[in-house]
C-alpha cells in the first residue's frame, strides 16, 4: 500500500552509486524527493532523470534533495550516473525491500506480458519525514516541472 500523504515516509538504508549508505532520516531538516524508478538507461528513466538533472539548480535552490531508487546494482547505477551526468543520489533497491514498503513493486504489463516490477512512483517528504505529495502514474517528460512547481508553491 502506497503512503498517504501525511504519514510518516518509511525510513530506509540502501547504498548510492558509489556504495555510500544513505539513510532517509539522516535527511529531517530538507524536503527529499524520492523517486522511484524501473530500469537503468531505458528510454523512460533515462528522460525522467535528465530532466530531473536539468532541474538541480532550481531544486537546490529550493533546498530539495533527490534520490532516485530502483532494483538496478550499485555497478549499474554508477554506469548510469557517469553516462548522463546525473548530479544526484541513485539508490540500489536490489531485492525491491524498499520499493515494496512504498507500495510501488507491482504487476506491470508491457506488450501483452505481465509481470512484477516498479511503478513509476515518486514522494515528495517534507523537512519533518512525513509524505508531503504522492505521485503516481509519474510521466517522466513533465515530472521534473510538476515537482518545482509544488515546491514552490509550498516554499
Amino acid at each position: 500500500m502506497i503512503p498517504a500523504p501525511g504519514t510518516p515516509a518509511p525510513d530506509f538504508s540502501l547504498p548510492d552509486q558509489d556504495g555510500t549508505v544513505h539513510t532517509l532520516s539522516a535527511h529531517k531538516g530538507s524536503r527529499v524527493l524520492i523517486y522511484f524508478y524501473p530500469k537503468d538507461d531505458t528510454p523512460g528513466c533515462t528522460k525522467q532523470a535528465c530532466m530531473l538533472r536539468d532541474a538541480m539548480p532550481d531544486l537546490a535552490k529550493l533546498d530539495a534533495i533527490v534520490f532516485g531508487v530502483s532494483p538496478d546494482t550499485v555497478k549499474s547505477h554508477k554506469k548510469f550516473a557517469e553516462k548522463y551526468g546525473l548530479p544526484f543520489t541513485l539508490l540500489a533497491d536490489e531485492g525491491h525491500r524498499v520499493a515494496d514498503r512504498y507500495g510501488v513493486w507491482g504487476k506491470k504489463k508491457f506488450m501483452g506480458r505481465e509481470y512484477e516490477g516498479v511503478l513509476r512512483t515518486s514522494f515528495l517528504v517534507d523537512k519533518e519525514g512525513s509524505i508531503e505529495r504522492v505521485y503516481e502514474n509519474v510521466k517522466p517528460e513533465t515530472h521534473a516541472d510538476q515537482v518545482l512547481e509544488d515546491l514552490r508553491a509550498h516554499a
